[in-house]
């Protein structure tokens, strides 16, 4: 119990000294361009709350879901040296049939096209 309660204050004393250090050595002014909402040297051009469009949020959805996909794929070399390598094969063949048929749905019902 003692090596709990020393370990815990050591931390809660380490923590709270690393904070103090940090309010010590940070800049505490900084200049207009800091504070300025665009860092890039001038001024914004336009308006910076235009909307996106939709096709973009449903581009990246579908980036997601295909890469998440793939990463099922991964372990495939590690899992073709268990005792039944044809079922893992199978499987495997299984998943990427069925990306290939949702990239060939997608592609169909126009769901990669940037423009209409």
């Amino acid at each position: 119990m003692n090596m709990i309660t020393f370990m815990f204050t050591l931390s809660l004393t380490l923590s709270a000294a690393l904070t103090m250090l940090n309010f010590w050595l940070a800049q505490t002014n900084p200049d207009s361009e800091k504070l300025s909402p665009y860092e890039c040297g001038f001024d914004p051009l336009g308006s910076a709350r235009l909307p996106f469009s939709v096709r973009f949020f449903l581009v990246a959805i579908l980036f997601l879901l295909f890469d998440l996909e793939i990463a099922l794929l991964l372990p495939l070399p590690w899992a073709t040296q268990l005792q039944s390598p044809t079922t893992t094969l199978t499987w495997a063949s299984t998943i990427i049939l069925l990306l290939t048929l949702g990239l060939v749905y997608e592609w169909m019902q126009g769901g990669l096209e940037w423009a209409e």
